[in-house]
């Protein structure tokens, strides 16, 4: 079965849906409207130019193009994450915590796949390596920003019931144990409800594209089931550890909550 081609007319008739949301919300005075049609021309130019990388990529595979475009995602991904925070870290560290925590994750466990389970030949083929970079650190993404923006606002509005523990002497690790706790179960609820309803309630978006693309459903399920592994691992793993890294930079060496790390 071979692909069903779509024309760039085909696209805008899928943008007038959009058009048509944007003014509806419009309409009903939602203030989002500028948001929507901003984020839908972002979406249509940004996948357009990497679709025009990746052509320029498969066409000249070669491991040193892609560490660069890896690179490339990590940064962008490192400031998304710093963005999306009410309260980030000050400085430069704001910005080297989430980008630390992805490298570590999302990098280790594409590279794994890539040598132990995958095994493209070459391991770095632009083919494998791209997109299961690309999927992983996006959602990885996402788990550390949702864990840090939890990690600091708790530690915002709860500052007086974690300087009165350590007043009592526990240490910055056990007065700020809940905070953590709860940081690391909101960064891991969406991977988690996105596995449990994988196949029931939505078909998720590799599985489908495989599909749309004449893969065998099977084949494109076995990629699927390896993804959302990966996902879940690299979400799990990268907040985990961002939020223990962001957790020790809230206190000094003395153990004392230093809340003006933070911005806002």
């Amino acid at each position: 079965m071979s692909v069903i081609p779509l024309s760039y007319l085909d696209l805008l008739a899928a943008a007038g849906l959009v058009l048509v949301l944007a003014g509806l919300s419009l309409r009903m005075a939602l203030g989002i409207t500028g948001d929507l049609l901003v984020a839908a021309l972002r979406t249509g130019v940004q996948l357009l130019l990497v679709g025009l990388v990746l052509r320029a990529l498969f066409a000249n595979a070669h491991l040193g193009w892609v560490t660069l475009i890896a690179i490339a995602m990590l940064l962008v991904a490192g400031r998304e994450v710093w963005a999306r925070q009410k309260h980030p870290a000050r400085g430069v560290q704001g910005f080297a915590l989430g980008t630390g925590a992805m490298f570590v994750s999302s990098f280790a466990l594409t590279v794994f796949a890539l040598l132990v389970i995958v095994q493209p030949a070459p391991w770095y083929t632009p083919q494998y390596s791209v997109p299961l970079l690309g999927m992983v650190l996006g959602n990885t993404m996402s788990a550390v920003a949702l864990g840090l923006d939890r990690l600091n606002e708790s530690a915002l509005n709860h500052h007086a019931s974690i300087e009165a523990r350590l007043s009592l002497g526990h240490s910055w690790l056990e007065a700020i144990a809940a905070s953590r706790r709860e940081a690391a179960r909101i960064a891991m609820l969406p991977t988690i409800t996105a596995m449990a309803a994988a196949g029931l309630v939505s078909l998720p978006g590799m599985m489908t594209g495989q599909i749309l693309s004449g893969t065998p459903p099977i084949e494109a399920v076995k990629y699927q089931i390896l993804i959302m592994f990966l996902i879940a691992a690299g979400s799990g793993f990268g907040s985990f550890l961002a939020i223990s890294l962001g957790s020790r930079l809230l206190f000094d060496e003395r153990h004392r909550l230093r809340l003006e790390r933070l911005r806002g």
